[in-house]
């Protein structure tokens, strides 16, 4: 098949211009024949997108800002003129990524698919996964440029620059913009409407990291406790009361089905549990539960606090996954040892964030750390990076009055990001905008963990959702959600937008999103 626009990939189709920068390099190049598949376990806020055989025009255009000493790369992937749907769609980034990775690509292969002209930005950091090679620019020195670049600077440069490049390839801006995003992403996505209000039309910012400045010191709070107990559980001690806490919840929303659906009445005491004896998949012997591992299971629980018993921010709900068994990061994770002593296994999020940016120093040696210390690292964070790189301001009064809408998911059992995080944000926004229902939803997923994974299945509905909105008025309400169950078949759903929750009536089928009301 011809495409009519095909000759117009090449770096003199396209003219960037974007304020404050200077364009190093501009490079196209006609990509055909493209296939993979856009799983919903990466393709967060949609469902599984098949890709064929696609077209597309790879833009990528590299920039610095004079005097910054960096170095930006854009990178666009632009439809044919016969399959582009008239809409853009950027995505968003995971961990210490700003984009520009695996993830980027597979959702931007999504979005080709389904016709979107997408984007992404590496925001100057390459192809670096964590922030050892640029977060200092000096011994002691943050690279504050690079940090204000990936916080908030580059997606406003990457979301002028793109609808530039459409403009370019199309002779049309976009009908619609998109963001797509979870974690990273959906701290990216809250960062824009609240930055940058009139450049979306809609957001999807699920699992936002958006309180960086409390969550992130806070991931490392028990770590912190176990060095200063001297305590490190075993995996298989956490998980044994994770099980018993979701085993002792399960039946709170009036469904046995393996999931905590009302987290909120889940009032379990891990210290009942002391004594038991269980089996140890790790050993392969029975063990008896210490009390050591119902303390760093509380302390995940109940989250972070001063020396003084002050709430700093919220733990993990019971239930998650904090032992790291099949996760990549936990806040209690520990690694044992064939003489049966256990060390603190902490995850990178926390401990470089601690090392790197606050206390500047990469060898900065956390088992000398008293709680004083901690809560001067989480009262320095706060202080020096808020305005930098969180985006907790709840005012989205000027999204709301561009028309912006924005819809999130967040897991009730996210073992990195603690969902009360979000609703906390939620709560924020609906004291200053008491409509924020008329522009903003928030659903919490039973039994999902950080963006993907779990037992209660993936939220898929959320991207159809969004631009019916956006594109049709048609307001979000109750969205489906499948699983598979015990029987070997299949879980039907429904999730409620927060403050709401899925209720079952008490009659009928379990199975079924009919037997489910939303209740306030």
């Amino acid at each position: 098949m011809a495409y009519t626009n095909s000759s117009l990939c090449t770096p003199a189709s396209f003219s960037p211009t974007l304020y404050g920068a200077s364009i190093l390099n501009i490079s196209a190049t006609l990509v055909t024949g493209y296939s993979t598949t856009a799983s919903e376990k990466y393709n967060y806020n949609h469902p599984t997108i098949p890709v064929v055989n696609a077209t597309f025009c790879n833009v990528t255009v590299t920039y610095t800002h004079p005097g910054q000493n960096d170095k930006i790369n854009v990178e666009a992937w632009l439809p044919p003129k016969e399959t582009y749907n008239g809409r853009m769609q950027a995505t968003g980034g995971g961990g210490w990524v700003a984009g520009r990775f695996y993830l980027s690509y597979l959702d931007m292969a999504g979005a080709i698919a389904e016709g979107y002209a997408t984007m992404t930005t590496d925001a100057g950091l390459g192809y670096d996964s964590d922030p050892t090679n640029w977060a200092e620019i000096s011994e002691g020195n943050v690279n504050l440029y690079t940090l204000q670049n990936f916080g908030s600077v580059s997606l406003y440069e990457e979301t002028v620059m793109m609808k530039g490049l459409i403009n370019d390839y199309y002779g049309a801006p976009p009908t619609y913009s998109y963001w797509s995003g979870c974690s990273q992403g959906g701290r990216q996505g809250l960062m824009l409407a609240q930055r940058y209000p009139g450049l979306y039309d809609g957001i999807a910012a699920s699992a936002p990291g958006n309180n960086w400045n409390e969550f992130i010191p806070s991931i490392y709070y028990p770590q912190m406790i176990m060095n200063l107990l001297g305590v490190y559980p075993r995996a298989c001690e956490l998980d044994f009361i994770a099980a018993e806490a979701t085993k002792a919840c399960d039946g709170l929303d009036g469904v046995v089905d393996g999931l905590v659906s009302d987290m909120d009445a889940c009032h379990f005491d891990p210290f009942s549990l002391v004594g038991s004896s269980f089996n140890c998949s790790a050993t392969g012997m029975n063990m008896t539960l210490t009390e050591g591992a119902a303390i760093i299971s509380n302390v995940s629980w109940t989250g972070s606090q001063t020396a003084n018993g002050s709430f700093i921010w919220y733990g993990h709900n019971p239930g998650s996954a904090i032992s790291g068994t099949g996760v990549p990061y936990s806040v209690a994770a520990t690694t044992c040892f064939a003489n049966g002593t256990c060390v603190g296994n902490p995850t990178p999020l926390g401990t470089q964030w601690i090392q790197l940016f606050v206390e500047k120093n990469p060898n900065y040696n956390f088992s000398n750390m008293t709680h004083q210390d901690f809560d001067d690292i989480y009262h320095y964070s706060k202080q020096i990076f808020d305005d930098i790189y969180s985006a907790s301001d709840p005012d989205l009064t000027r999204f709301r009055d561009a028309g912006g809408k924005m819809l999130s998911y967040h897991g009730m059992l996210d073992e990195i990001i603690p969902p009360s995080g979000t609703e906390h944000y939620y709560k924020a926004v609906t004291e200053l905008t008491p409509d924020v229902h008329d522009f903003y939803r928030f659903y919490k997923v039973p039994g999902l963990q950080h963006c993907s994974g779990g037992t209660g299945g993936q939220p898929t509905a959320i991207w159809a959702a969004l631009t019916a909105w956006v594109e049709n008025g048609t307001v979000p309400d109750a969205l489906p959600i499948s699983f598979a169950n015990n029987n070997n078949g299949t879980t039907n759903r429904k999730l409620c937008p927060f403050p709401q929750k899925a209720v079952y009536d008490g009659s009928g089928d379990p199975d079924s999103a009919a037997s489910f009301n939303c209740v306030a």
